[in-house]
């Protein structure tokens, strides 16, 4: 392999044997038919409760059902776009923290970090859902569930994007240094666009953690793709056929999304590769 086409993941994860692709040829195959029969299994337990009967899955035929999970699902989209925002932008300060000079400056940045990794989602939610409020500051429900969803994942995206940097030849830094230009002007010129190239796969993998994230949202109330579908199973009685079609949407979206990250993934290392060769 070329060392100067390496990508991060392929540094960690280096590629298969012919014996090892073999091995996962057959655990797949294997793994396949086991899940299968489990489906098959769970299908006919579901057939005998009764659960699969018309009257559960009628209201699927109703256009006023699909529109309003499709309002669920814009609230669920609009939250995870909310917070993916915050997460990046947030998370790129705290990686300047963190490789700051100041010794000040970086042990703030490590604490808030650690601090964003430690703590569950729900309790962040909880803070702004019931303390916040106390100081007079009243959120609109996006904002209930965007802040504290960002919050959880920013150390995670601070970290990624850090790996990103640390990933960039620093040679590149000491000739942009040598000709004159400016540290700040270096590092969001030179290195952070090819750190980002380096992680892309891996921010998109983080916002398809915050998506799921989201779900939380009945905590505050806010109508998105769950809290709906609980309205839907409240007034049809249909728990298994709702949950199992907003299941469904949910793999949807985030199978989309992993296809768009390898896709990103191709062109930037394509991209990478092209302007290495015409340099």
């Amino acid at each position: 392999m070329n060392g100067a086409h390496t990508s991060i993941r392929d540094a960690l994860y280096e590629a298969p044997g012919p014996k090892t692709r073999r091995f996962i040829r057959i655990a797949t195959a294997v793994s396949l038919a086991a899940l299968a029969l489990l489906i098959a299994y769970v299908i006919r337990k579901f057939a005998v409760n009764g659960q699969l009967d018309a009257r559960y899955w009628a209201l699927f035929t109703k256009y006023t059902t699909w529109r309003f999970l499709g309002y669920g699902l814009a609230g669920t989209l609009a939250a995870a776009l909310t917070a993916g925002i915050i997460t990046f932008l947030t998370g790129l300060l705290l990686m300047l923290g963190r490789l700051s000079g100041s010794r000040i400056i970086r042990g703030i940045s490590i604490a808030l970090i650690e601090f964003s990794r430690g703590v569950p989602t729900l309790l962040f939610i909880y803070f702004f859902l019931l303390v916040v409020p106390q100081f007079g500051i009243k959120l609109p429900a996006l904002w209930k569930i965007a802040m504290p969803v960002a919050i959880s994942a920013v150390g995670m995206v601070s970290e990624t994007l850090r790996s990103g940097v640390n990933a960039v030849p620093k040679g590149q830094t000491e000739a942009a240094l040598s000709l004159g230009m400016r540290k700040w002007s270096v590092f969001f010129k030179i290195v952070f666009p090819q750190a980002i190239r380096y992680v892309i796969h891996s921010m998109i993998s983080e916002l398809v953690i915050v998506l799921k994230d989201t779900t939380f949202a009945y905590v505050v109330s806010y109508a998105d793709l769950m809290q709906n579908a609980r309205v839907l199973i409240s007034n049809y009685d249909a728990l298994l056929s709702v949950y199992l079609v907003v299941a469904i949407i949910y793999i949807l979206i985030n199978y989309l999304l992993n296809k768009a990250s390898v896709a990103v993934a191709r062109h930037s290392k394509q991209t990478r590769s092209k302007e290495e060769q015409l340099a």
